[in-house]
């Protein structure tokens, strides 16, 4: 079996001229192949998802879940109808180095996912699902020679509340266990625009909730 470029995994998961890909992040497909560290390649364990509830008829979902269970959880959307967006940021570390976070996982999670895409119909009117790690944050660094590969998610990696408006959606659903204070900085701009926001835990019920203004955020 050919190998697929870097270009061309990217190209899967943002296709040219499709609604939401222009937010892809191509951070994570550059040199997707070189890894310094060895990983059994398992099949995806997708979670099963039922998105049926009309709480989700006009809301963009954000996955924030670590690493490649993320990634699971875009595929396993895709193939309800969403447009999986991963919104991954980091890089990777040289041969030997120790990081904070292992981003090289998630490269290995979307060359994975790539596959199960090209075996996937994605509606032209599809809703989007924005894929994060939720490991990012990580920045607890044992000594100094530890690669600090941490990344932020900001307001200018996601569309503006206008955007999501003009294109119906009015509510946002975080798929996650806690959310991090760089993603309540988006959120609470979203709320502010007067958008619902919903967290669901893994398999429970989406409930609303309001986002407090974050202490660090600038003054406006």
């Amino acid at each position: 079996m050919n190998i697929m470029t870097d270009k061309e995994i990217y190209r899967i998961w943002a296709p040219l001229g499709k609604k939401w890909t222009e937010w892809v992040r191509p951070v994570p497909f550059v040199e997707i192949h070189e890894y310094s560290k060895q990983y059994i390649v398992t099949p995806f364990e997708m979670p099963a998802t039922d998105f049926s509830n009309e709480i989700y008829a006009d809301a963009a979902l954000i996955v924030d879940l670590p690493g490649a269970e993320s990634v699971e959880w875009g595929i396993a959307l895709a193939k309800q109808g969403y447009r999986p967006i991963p919104l991954f940021n980091g890089t990777i570390e040289q041969t030997g180095a120790r990081t904070t976070v292992d981003n090289q996982s998630v490269g290995v999670a979307l060359i994975q996912g790539a596959q199960e895409l090209l075996k996937t119909d994605i509606p032209e009117d599809a809703l989007p699902v924005f894929l994060l790690d939720s490991n990012r944050l990580h920045r607890h660094r044992i000594d100094v020679s530890v690669f600090d590969n941490s990344w932020d998610i900001y307001a200018h990696d996601m569309p503006s509340p206008q955007f999501f408006g003009n294109n119906g959606i009015h509510k946002i659903v975080v798929i996650s266990d806690f959310i991090g204070n760089d993603l309540k900085k988006i959120l609470y701009g979203y709320q502010k625009k007067k958008m619902e926001i919903y967290r669901m835990k893994v398999y429970d019920e989406p409930k609303k909730i309001r986002i407090h203004k974050p202490f660090d955020l600038d003054s406006e």
